[in-house]
């Protein structure tokens, strides 16, 4: 019988340096280890043993090597993402430390704020908030990136450590549609039917579509109307949509926020006593939720004043 007192303890596992996810955040941005070295201003070779040290320590390739550069492997994207999110963390270290040294309310909120968000949002509603954000912390210096809201979106990027808060469209719960994320509702907004303006029958005209349009908080309402045809159109951004429908080319099926600024000649159609709508909201990290930054960005997020067609969450 093995003593359990006798009994070897597991070691634990090697930890990775913040060099080293420096190196591999490089890699993957650049996908190569020469473009990453020259980058981080390291031989070639100081970046491959580097990479390998870290497979060593944590047991498994990430990143395949070839004719093409290095791209990372499915554990080598979720170790960026990792290293990623540390890196962040221990950018905000220095200055939430020194706040909360200071004193309550006499540290000052400084520093990048890294927001994705998608355009008609970042376009429309993100202005306003961002001039009230940085006019109250000047030491803030917001970095706005526009993502596609398909696939993982907006959210993707804060899970991969690219942004620190994401403008997002979320489930009926309010959920986030990347797992492991704080998610809160900001708004709701209606779909509604823009056209040419004075146009007779507007249900009757083509169908002008976008890439964005797909999402699952629209396709069963869409499911059950029997007047709107397959696209004639397809485009990948919804300005391009609206302008398409402008220029008389047919009709399309929208969110407010798409329509806010849009061009002379449209008009705007309810589409009945129950439309389709979106939750919007953020996502943002359980460890970056509350740094001063961001939790500055919600507060003014919340105090966002919403145009015509949008309800407050």
């Amino acid at each position: 019988m093995i003593d359990p007192v006798a009994a070897p303890k597991p070691r634990p596992a090697p930890e990775l340096a913040p060099h080293e996810l420096r190196i591999l955040v490089a890699v993957d941005q650049e996908r190569g280890f020469t473009a990453a070295a020259a980058r981080l201003g390291m031989t070639q070779s100081a970046v491959s043993r580097a990479v390998r040290g870290c497979e060593r320590k944590l047991g498994t390739v990430l990143f395949d090597r070839g004719r093409h550069g290095a791209r990372p492997t499915e554990a080598g994207t979720r170790a960026v993402a990792y290293a990623r999110r540390i890196l962040r963390l221990l950018e905000a270290m220095g200055p939430e430390v020194r706040a909360a040294g200071a004193g309550a309310g006499a540290g000052e909120v400084a520093g990048p704020l890294r927001i994705a968000a998608f355009r008609s949002v970042a376009a429309h509603l993100l202005p306003p908030v961002l001039a009230r954000l940085t006019a109250r912390h000047p030491g803030l210096t917001p970095q706005v990136r526009i993502v596609r809201e398909l696939g993982r979106g907006t959210a993707g990027e804060v899970a991969h450590g690219r942004a620190d808060l994401g403008l997002a469209t979320l489930d009926g719960a309010g959920a986030s549609p990347v797992p492991g994320l704080v998610a809160a509702r900001l708004f709701t907004e209606e779909y509604a039917l823009v056209h040419p303006q004075g146009h007779p029958a507007p249900r009757g005209l083509p169908l002008v579509d976008w890439d964005e349009n797909c999402g699952s908080y629209t396709r069963d309402w869409w499911d059950r109307q029997d007047w709107i045809p397959p696209a004639t159109i397809d485009v990948e951004d919804d300005t391009v949509a609206v302008s398409l429908v402008s220029q008389g080319l047919g009709m399309a099926i929208m969110p407010r926020t798409a329509l806010l600024g849009a061009p002379a000649g449209l008009a705007v159609t309810d589409l009945g006593p129950r439309p389709p709508s979106r939750y919007v909201g953020y996502v943002t990290t359980p460890e970056l939720a509350g740094t001063a930054a961001v939790r500055a960005l919600i507060r003014e997020l919340r105090e966002l004043a919403l145009p015509e067609g949008l309800a407050a969450a």
